[in-house]
C-alpha cells in the first residue's frame, strides 16, 4: 500500500467547486494551518497568525466553500505535526493536492523518497524522465502545498560542489529543532 494514496489531477472546474475544511494549530514557530477536501489534505502552511495562514488559503481557494472544522480535522493535524516534529513519517495521509500534471508528478516522487532520505532537483528531473528540467522541479516544490511536511535537499542546476538546501527543508528542520526544544 502506498503512504500517499492520492494525488489528484486538478481542474479550474473543480477547485471552483470545493468544500475544504481547516484546522489550525501553534507551534513555537507560528500557526500550523491544515486544509482538507472530502478526498484529503490539500495545503499544510505555517504562518505568524492563524488569521494569516487562514487568509492565505482563502486567496489559494478564493472560489471554494472554506469552513474551520477543528474536530473532523483533528487525526490530520496530529498527523501532520508529529511529521514536523520528525515522528510518525510514514503514517498514511490522504491527499487532495491541485497542480498541473508536471507539479503532480514531481509531488509524487518527493513523497516516494524514503523518511530520512534526500534527493537533489536533477535525481527527481531523472526519476520522472525528464533530465532537462530540474529547475522546472524546483518551481515545483516551492509550489508543493504540503512543503512544510516534504522536506527535501537540491542542489543547484550549474555544478557546483557545494549542496544547498530548499526553504522548506530549512523550515522543516527549525520546526524539529524549537519542537525538541519545547519537550
Amino acid at each position: 500500500t502506498e503512504r500517499h494514496p492520492r494525488i489528484v489531477a486538478g481542474s479550474q472546474e473543480r477547485m471552483n467547486d470545493m468544500t475544504i475544511k481547516f484546522t489550525t494549530g501553534e507551534r513555537s514557530l507560528g500557526s500550523v494551518l491544515v486544509a482538507a477536501t472530502d478526498m484529503g489534505v490539500c495545503t499544510v502552511t505555517i504562518r505568524a497568525s492563524a488569521e494569516g495562514a487562514e487568509a492565505l488559503l482563502r486567496a489559494h481557494f478564493p472560489k471554494a466553500e472554506i469552513t474551520r472544522d477543528d474536530v473532523e480535522l483533528k487525526p490530520a493535524m496530529q498527523t501532520v505535526l508529529a511529521r514536523i516534529a520528525g515522528r510518525q513519517l510514514d503514517a498514511a495521509l490522504p491527499l487532495d493536492l491541485q497542480g498541473t500534471e508536471f507539479q503532480r508528478e514531481v509531488w509524487n516522487q518527493l513523497l516516494a523518497i524514503p523518511a530520512g532520505k534526500t534527493r537533489t532537483y536533477l535525481d527527481v528531473a531523472c526519476a520522472i524522465n525528464r533530465p532537462k528540467a530540474a529547475r522546472a522541479v524546483c518551481q515545483s516544490c516551492r509550489a508543493s502545498p504540503l512543503a512544510v511536511l516534504v522536506a527535501w535537499q537540491c542542489a543547484p542546476v550549474r555544478k557546483d560542489p557545494v549542496r544547498r538546501y530548499c526553504q522548506t527543508h530549512r523550515v522543516t528542520r527549525a520546526l524539529r529543532v524549537a519542537d525538541a526544544c519545547q519537550h
